[in-house]
């Protein structure tokens, strides 16, 4: 047998460490290992049109799985375009291995064509960064990578030069071990015994909820009932903890509604479970406040604590429910459930008026429906800007739903790349991205590695032909808009010139049935959805601390709209509040 060059060598380690499929552009220096993953059983080359959809589909695949995923790009420019996509996924805390491939190790430092130092470039946007210089190299530090992304739950970057890719590998060296899932970590006695006293001596506690509770939904909740809490969530928590919760209180933060803010700001103690929630100013600061967290990097960055609990939440929730004391009192609890249903009630009148015959159509009766026809175990993938506005207040989770977007990053133009990643998960799920006309034109290229490899996705686009959220931005600074208007084509003209299945819609009495129809086609579909460009509702009184942060609570929301179906649970919680 013939003996393994380091490319090769290098795909038979991604294979091993569970890596599916390698998403990328080929060229130059990359060309080795693009022709190893060629002639190997277990991996697939996935050729994306641009590298930075090549990252954010590889981040997106690693959030829906949990595995490692990789992405590749050539020397120079190539790979410089990961960059975008590697920090949305290290933000997202995804793990992601990036190849960084090189120019030859000969040239490095000399000024050569396409010469870059992706070495250093990839330091801030992950756990692991480094070059391989020699053939003895690979498989030690291909695997500190792959530990590394897994175990610390980011990227990491390997770089390496294309004249060393095709050199001969050690004989054997890919044989070790390697870890591939991470185990929980309980906290200490003390720790658990502090918040345990922390809890019991507090009269109103409210949780606040991140994406750090995926998996601990069930303890969550046995949790809130045992001392009565308030529950409320991050936009990254929502799919974990919004559903079958009779303590939701809805979200905080820029996109917030419902009570959420009063609950965290009227509580005697505040639990931030699992979030590195990034707004302080959303946060209280007249109140105690204890975190637990994975990550301990995350304790106290956005607040002062009385408590810093370094733990996985479903651990450190099962060893505290059975030692915290019940609370009898439901006072605090169902005060904020009513103070959640009724600022509720006050939003969503805003859109419930003739939505059916409004033309052009709101975005907010379009996410509406579009919540009501995708399918119970959707994967939605959402665009940054006004596109989370309506994922927040429209996309209803159940637990098997998954809503993922640049979140952490904020970055545009994710939804169609993340739905590329998803969408490889499983081909027979159903995965819908909700776009917006400014990020699906800016990597509009890779809606062709839909067609090219027959991906089912359905991107719905609401094209108002603006940056929406910079012109809310500009407007609440007091400033008039400028640069936001986008001259847009016939979308769905283009999605069919591209070989897709496209329909444009311009009135609400079409909406549903072009849903239903791009649903059910067997290929990849868009629907482009003409929607209100003026449909942001500002409130008679803006406050100073609006200006600079949009809003404190949903009563006093500059993004003052709808809130979907979040109202019909709020007013089942209320129906569950016992009467004397």
């Amino acid at each position: 047998m013939a003996r393994q060059n380091v490319a090769e060598q290098f795909v038979d380690i991604l294979a091993r460490a569970g890596v599916r499929r390698l998403y990328g552009v080929v060229g130059d220096s990359l060309n080795p290992v693009v022709d190893a993953v060629r002639r190997h059983a277990g991996i697939d080359w996935v050729h994306v049109r641009h590298e930075e959809a090549a990252a954010f589909a590889a981040g997106a695949e690693a959030q829906i799985t949990g595995e490692l995923t990789a992405c590749a790009g050539s020397c120079g420019p190539g790979n410089l375009h990961l960059i975008n996509g590697l920090y949305d996924a290290h933000r997202s805390m995804a793990p992601v291995l990036a190849l960084a491939s090189h120019i030859p190790s000969s040239e490095i430092g000399l000024g050569y064509f396409q010469e870059t130092h992706p070495d250093r470039l990839f330091t801030e946007c992950s756990h692991y960064c480094e070059m391989i210089s020699n053939p003895q190299q690979m498989p030690r530090v291909l695997r500190t990578a792959v530990q590394q992304a897994v175990g610390r739950r980011g990227v990491s970057v390997v770089c390496l030069p294309g004249d060393i890719a095709g050199e001969p590998a050690p004989e054997r060296a890919a044989d070790t071990a390697l870890v591939t899932s991470r185990p929980t970590v309980r906290p200490g006695d003390d720790e658990i015994d502090r918040l345990v006293r922390l809890i019991d001596d507090a009269d109103k506690v409210t949780l606040f909820c991140g994406s750090g509770t995926a998996g601990a939904h069930a303890e969550v909740m046995e949790f809130a009932e045992k001392i009565k809490s308030p529950v409320g969530h991050a936009l990254r928590g929502k799919e974990w903890i919004q559903y079958d919760n009779p303590f939701d209180v809805g979200m905080s933060g820029l996109l917030g509604y419902g009570a959420a803010y009063e609950a965290t700001h009227e509580c005697d103690l505040l639990i931030l479970l699992g979030t590195d929630f990034p707004y302080n100013a959303f946060l209280p600061d007249d109140v105690k406040i204890a975190q637990v967290d994975i990550r301990p990097e995350h304790l106290g960055r956005r607040s002062r604590l009385d408590l810093a609990v370094w733990g996985d939440v479903k651990e450190t929730l099962r060893c505290l429910t059975p030692r915290v004391k019940a609370k009898k009192s439901r006072r605090f609890l169902d005060k904020m459930l009513k103070k959640h249903a009724d600022a509720l009630e006050g939003v969503v009148k805003a859109y419930t008026k003739k939505v059916d015959k409004h033309v052009p159509l709101h975005p907010e009766y379009v996410a509406a429906v579009l919540d009501e026809t995708a399918d119970d175990d959707a994967v939605f993938t959402v665009d940054t800007g006004m596109c989370n506005v309506w994922a927040a207040r429209y996309l209803t989770p159940n637990g098997r739903r998954r809503i993922i977007g640049s979140f952490s990053h904020g970055s545009m133009a994710n939804a169609l790349p993340m739905a590329i990643g998803a969408q490889l998960t499983d081909r027979r799920r159903q995965v819908v991205t909700l776009s917006g006309d400014g990020g699906f034109s800016m990597l509009m290229g890779d809606f062709l590695t839909l067609v090219q490899y027959d991906l089912p996705v359905k991107v719905v686009l609401f094209d108002n032909s603006s940056l929406g959220m910079v012109e809310l931005e500009m407007m609440v600074a007091g400033l008039p808009s400028h640069g936001t208007a986008n001259k847009n084509p016939d979308f769905a003209a283009v999605a069919e010139a591209c070989g897709a299945y496209g329909v444009r819609v311009e009135k609400p009495k079409q909406l549903a049935g072009a849903l239903k129809d791009a649903f059910r086609h067997k290929g990849p579909a868009l629907v482009d959805v003409v929607t209100d460009p003026n449909a942001l509702s500002i409130p008679p009184k803006i406050s100073a601390d609006m200006v600079t942060g949009f809003a404190l609570s949903a009563s006093k929301i500059v993004l003052d709209g709808g809130v979907g179906r979040m109202l019909q649970m709020a007013r089942s919680n209320l129906r569950n509040i016992p009467r004397p």
